[in-house]
């Protein structure tokens, strides 16, 4: 096992905002692969993972709370000499049970994104989309609504979502939105996350999540948080890169192989393990690749 060099992907101050040294519990924390009870370090144990559609469903939600928690807790690092930003909170819903459509998003976050550059302030977000329980039990549709966090410098306005102001277009011209101040931060989100774990059906073309704003090492921290455990169990922030879906050693091009021999079986996966798994000696992201540093 290789011997970390510590450079923090955090700068000081900053651990408390990814979470200091993550519990097994936490969104964030080094999470077992997908339908995975348990690591052995022993070849030739043997795990199951099912493929039926809320399986995969749910397992998909897992993947969205790691890069939602990540990125909300990466915006809230203040800039170098520059204080830390207000979180608003945005909630887009549709007039018509019918109106979504994949690209209306996007759209609006374009929008935004614009209005921000025209003021010469940072556009930082991450959104998550929510099957609205009460409609779907009235009308047996899954009606799609949005819910947003932006952070914006001390003192200035988050402007309506939904209202045209002189030339500028509404960013949502499809509904309405509430806008408030978000005193729980991405708390908000991993609200409503833990509620889209219950449907398994999602309108065909429906992201669940998207962020903007992150710099590029932050992205690497975002990244991290999503590699198998066995990856994460040797490696750091920035150490690995993907080429043509393999992990690459970014400082040696050596391409990894993965522990796991894997047998396809009707709806089920089953993963054997033919190395051993790696111990963990870290208790979050961490790197020894100097750039991955945040503001670096």
């Amino acid at each position: 096992m290789k011997s970390p060099s510590l450079n923090s992907a955090v700068p000081s101050g900053a651990a408390a905002a990814t979470g200091g040294a993550l519990r097994s519990g936490d969104p964030g924390a080094a999470l077992l692969p997908a339908g995975l009870v348990s690591f052995k370090t022993s070849p030739n144990s043997e795990f199951l993972i099912n493929l039926d559609q809320g399986a995969c469903a749910l397992r998909r939600v897992k993947r969205m709370k790691r890069s939602v928690w990540g990125s909300g807790h990466l915006h809230a690092i203040p800039m170098p000499g520059f204080r830390p930003g207000i979180a608003w909170f945005v909630t887009p819903t549709y007039a018509d049970e019918d109106g979504w459509q994949a690209n209306h998003i996007a759209d609006a976050t374009e929008r935004y994104r614009r209005w921000c550059i025209a003021r010469g302030y940072p556009c930082k977000y991450t959104w998550v989309a929510e099957i609205q329980p009460g409609r779907a039990m009235r009308t047996g549709k899954e009606v799609v609504h949005y819910h947003l966090i932006a952070w914006l410098p001390p003192k200035v306005l988050m402007p309506k979502w939904d209202v045209k102001a002189g030339r500028r277009l509404a960013f949502w011209p499809h509904g309405m939105t509430n806008t408030q101040i978000a005193r729980a931060g991405v708390g908000y989100l991993m609200k409503y996350l833990s509620k889209l774990g219950e449907f398994s059906h999602f309108p065909k073309g429906l992201r669940l999540y998207g962020i903007g704003g992150l710099n590029a090492a932050a992205r690497n921290v975002r990244t991290w948080l999503n590699l198998p455990e066995w990856a994460k169990r040797s490696f750091g922030v920035g150490d690995l890169i993907r080429k043509s879906n393999r992990l690459v050693v970014r400082a040696t091009g050596e391409v990894l192989s993965s522990p796991y021999l894997v047998s396809l079986l009707p709806g089920a996966l089953i993963l054997r393990t033919i190395a051993p798994i790696p111990e963990a000696f870290h208790s979050g992201p961490y790197s020894t690749y100097p750039q991955a540093v945040i503001g670096g």
